[in-house]
């Protein structure tokens, strides 16, 4: 059984049993389709562990689509962009203004450059900096939370802050979520984040240890239940083998250069409602 389905299933099992339905409240979000109102059963604070010295964490339940995930981490922490017209897929284009601009997020806010003792460096570099040259500082990390930029972004983070801490010769890293949707983005975000751990890993020298996910607030949407109800019925596949090519810069990495081989998952053609 893949790890990542195990958290999946057991996380998802716990939210329908054990939530807190938001039914009888006011919320914001509401269905595309119908502008009705999206209502939640959610857990509170959620903590996943994933240890990528034994597999890599993606669900085979369904499939998540790995590459696209790979290019919108490396639009966000590569490209520092905040345009999709810079993205391949099109899962941005509904924040995206006339001219593709999502606002001062995500990806603007880790290319701000900041003055350090040692010169200036945006977050990502600065990340990359420490890694080399102060592996056991326990001040790496990154937040994209800007309150001062808040009412310019399109979408407040969702994914907003990384930790990242060597041990040895591993490089460990906590995800903070403030909000997390469980059948859409859950394995989506898991990937990415192991994924960047194993390139900072790669280009520091380092192997790519512990990714540890904490969701402040994990829901499952009203019309998903019966989606999700489903899914975690269905038997767990063995997890794939993560390959990645040896590059020693993170800005020459490519979509292509990672891969997982070996990835066998259960065919889903169920078209999942969105709720903005």
């Amino acid at each position: 059984m893949s790890i990542a389905d195990e958290r999946f299933i057991q996380n998802c099992k716990d939210i329908l049993e054990n939530g807190f339905s938001d039914v009888c409240y006011d919320v914001r979000p509401a269905w595309a389709d119908t502008g009705e109102k999206a209502h939640t059963i959610k857990k509170f604070c959620i903590v996943n562990r994933y240890d990528l010295t034994k597999e890599f964490p993606v669900i085979t339940l369904r499939k998540t689509f790995f590459k696209s995930a790979v290019d919108e981490l490396l639009w966000i922490w590569q490209k520092k962009s905040n345009n999709t017209h810079d993205l391949k897929s099109k899962i941005w284009d509904a924040w995206a203004d006339e001219n593709g601009s999502i606002g001062k997020a995500y990806g603007y806010q880790l290319g701000i450059k900041h003055k350090y003792k040692e010169g200036e460096f945006d977050q990502v570099d600065r990340v990359l900096y420490d890694l080399k040259h102060n592996p056991l500082s326990r001040r790496i990390m990154t937040n994209i939370y800007n309150h001062a930029d808040l009412h310019e972004m399109n979408l407040y983070p969702c994914a907003y802050s990384m930790t990242f801490n060597v041990t040895g010769n591993r490089l460990n890293g906590i995800l903070n979520q403030r909000s997390q949707d469980m059948l859409v983005a859950n394995n989506w975000n898991v990937c990415q984040y192991a994924v960047l751990l194993h390139m900072f890993a790669k280009v520091s020298g380092l192997v790519a240890g512990e990714l540890v996910h904490v969701i402040a607030d994990a829901h499952i949407y009203d019309r998903h239940i019966p989606i999700v109800e489903e899914l975690i019925k269905r038997e767990p596949l063995p997890a794939p083998t993560f390959e990645i090519d040896d590059i020693d810069d993170f800005y020459k990495f490519t979509v292509d250069n990672v891969r997982l081989k070996d990835y066998n998952y259960h065919e889903f053609n169920i078209k999942i409602p969105v709720a903005e």
